[in-house]
């Protein structure tokens, strides 16, 4: 079960965070998100 989270955690928080999206013009959700914010 902690190992369950952990994956899920790291998916999740760090992976998806940092992964560059195609969708988003490849940028990472964060990148994307602080250029629209603005």
């Amino acid at each position: 079960d902690q190992m369950r989270q952990t994956i899920f955690e790291y998916i999740e928080v760090d992976y998806n965070r940092t992964r560059r999206h195609s969708a988003l013009g490849y940028l990472s959700p964060v990148n994307f998100e602080q250029q629209n914010v603005a």
